[in-house]
């Protein structure tokens, strides 16, 4: 397929298509007029990337970690070193620390919207002064 349907069955912009191949995390073939051509397995790469960016990961740890993970074919890779699994249990380690920091902020509007929203219908109320007066 052509960069055009990679990006549109991917959801991701031609332009960071082909960052992804500056940085090493997609591999083009090129035709004999020099257009990038990929395989369908592109689209499962693409989408892999973009969760791994989305994870907090930059590229050159990315580039590191795509030759390790299962392909469509769920081939184990046998590239994987101690060190990479270090490095990648760190990262797991930081997205943990990131759940739990974001779920207390969430706790902390949880109860600022259930002390607002009891004080906001409380005044709503009829007869509880001007801003639930009737007016009738």
């Amino acid at each position: 397929m052509r960069i055009g349907e990679l990006a549109r069955r991917s959801g991701v912009s031609e332009r960071s298509l082909r960052y992804y191949e500056t940085q090493g995390l997609l591999r083009a073939e090129r035709t004999p007029g020099g257009q990038r051509y990929y395989g369908d397995w592109a689209v499962d790469r693409v989408v892999r990337i973009q969760a791994l960016y989305a994870a907090g990961l930059n590229s050159k740890k990315i580039a590191e970690l795509l030759p390790c993970m299962r392909d469509a074919d769920g081939g184990p890779s046998e590239i994987a070193t101690a060190r990479l699994v270090t490095d990648l249990t760190a990262e797991r380690d930081r997205i943990n620390r990131m759940i739990t920091d974001l779920i207390g902020s969430r706790d902390v509007l949880d109860e600022a919207i259930a002390t607002a929203s009891a004080g906001a219908y409380a005044s709503a109320a009829p007869g509880a002064g001007p801003v639930g007066a009737d007016r009738g």
